[in-house]
């Protein structure tokens, strides 16, 4: 049991495996990373000041699936994708302007919660162990309901951000997180069965 909770510093391979792929693989895999991601953006419930939506569980599955590494570096190509132009925000919304508005904390908060799950993964808290996994899932949401909620705080003050971009995503939180879990251990059964290249 004790080796179950390991933060041991030796990585496991990503679910996918991309750190051992060529560059054109991972430039594919960034690519679509950010389509799904983006593909989430709008799978929305409105609310005010922060919608509710897929981003977070696009987010922790990319690093789940990706490692720390190239998960992070996706979600800032999204976020690339988002500040030039492209209408891969919520609400099919872009530019610059979201990151200083309501939602820019979540929106760089997504990056450490890629990174975070990924770390997390690398490290056994993937599709092997489903407790883990969803453990995974559900700090690195927290991660990111805390840097968007600490921002949003200093717009509106630490109640309200508390109230309207905190508890209202507690409930959908944990059950995106089973939703992650469960997509991470049905990715990592299909690589498990694939032949070796």
């Amino acid at each position: 049991m004790s080796g179950y909770l390991s933060l041991s510093p030796v990585s496991a391979p990503s679910a996918l495996n991309l750190d051992s792929r060529s560059l054109a693989v991972k430039a594919v895999a960034v690519v679509l990373g950010t389509a799904v991601l983006a593909l989430a953006s709008q799978i929305e419930v409105p609310m005010f000041p922060v919608p509710m939506t897929m981003q977070t569980l696009a987010v922790t599955l990319i690093g789940a699936l990706y490692g720390w590494r190239l998960g992070a570096l996706t979600i800032i190509a999204y976020l690339i994708e988002g500040a030039v132009g492209l209408p891969v925000f919520a609400g099919a919304s872009f530019g610059i302007a979201k990151f200083v508005g309501p939602t820019g904390g979540y929106l760089i908060g997504f990056v450490a919660t890629a990174a975070l799950v990924g770390w997390l993964a690398e490290r056994g808290w993937n599709g092997k162990k489903p407790v883990l996994s969803f453990l995974a899932q559900v700090l690195g949401t927290a991660l990111c309901l805390a840097i968007g909620g600490a921002w949003l705080a200093t717009q509106i003050g630490v109640e309200k951000a508390l109230e309207y971009g905190v508890t209202p995503f507690l409930v959908g939180s944990i059950l995106k997180s089973v939703l992650g879990a469960a997509a991470v251990m049905a990715v990592e059964g299909v690589a498990k069965g694939q032949p070796k290249a």
